[in-house]
């Protein structure tokens, strides 16, 4: 899909991954939309931004999520890209997972993203094109200790984006699946549980930290050439690593 004068949504906007690729977005010629729930934080990039709106939406809230969809075919009139970056972690062994924390983060990791491709969905089979990225995670590739309740999460929106690939591809709307290793984002600092841990597993690796603007491109290729999926994963974590 050609980006220049496309709309885009850009779900979790306001810090890492999801600032970046709106800033690649922006650059590129994309009129961005802009969600997340730190009103403020959107509001200020907004400002940076060339014709980008700021809607303070969480994602989990179904209907946010409406009146986000609503809001941007009100301003553009139709929705060319989804990016499904919103996401939270968790950290616990498998004896130790709170049953509560890991539903709330199956809601926003899983069935958020799904309800925000069933809202984008009808403007994209108007236009007869459209380009969906979902944001998975590298840990898909290479499991970690205390990670399960969080990998679990990833692997059901992979396969969710696998079969939605599947099922649109005669629509001409591309499902792309991108798989980032550990990133220079929040993720840690507003993880659900277990942050100490999360900051002791990833100390060993810190070397192989990605910049979020790495990933944005990643992300800003997967939607020019409607690829299956890009993956960041070094190689001896059992990916390819193209940092």
């Amino acid at each position: 899909m050609k980006i220049p004068g496309s709309v885009a949504i850009v779900t979790g906007a306001s810090s890492g991954i999801g600032a970046a690729t709106a800033r690649a977005l922006s650059a590129a010629g994309a009129k961005v939309i802009l969600l997340a729930r730190r009103e403020e934080r959107i509001k200020k990039l907004a400002e940076e931004l060339s014709d980008a709106v700021a809607i303070r939406c969480d994602v989990t809230d179904r209907d946010q999520v409406d009146h986000a969809i609503q809001e941007t075919l009100k301003i553009h009139g139709r929705i060319d890209i989804l990016i499904n970056n919103a996401g939270q972690a968790l950290q616990a062994p498998i004896e130790q997972i709170n049953i509560d924390d890991f539903r709330d983060i199956f809601e926003l990791n899983v069935l958020a993203p799904l309800v925000m491709m069933q809202h984008a969905l009808p403007a994209m089979h108007k236009q007869g094109a459209g380009s969906i990225v979902n944001v998975s995670s590298g840990i898909w590739f290479h499991p970690l200790a205390e990670s399960a309740a969080y990998s679990a999460t990833k692997a059901a929106l992979s396969t969710i984006s696998g079969v939605a690939r599947i099922e649109l591809e005669k629509a001409n709307i591309a499902v792309s699946v991108i798989y980032p290793f550990i990133t220079e984002t929040e993720l840690v600092a507003s993880i659900k549980a277990g942050a100490e841990s999360a900051k002791k597993l990833e100390a060993p690796i810190a070397a192989e930290r990605q910049r979020p603007e790495q990933v944005a491109e990643k992300i800003l290729e997967l939607v020019r050439s409607g690829e299956k999926q890009a993956d960041l994963v070094p190689v001896q974590y059992g990916g390819t690593y193209e940092g």
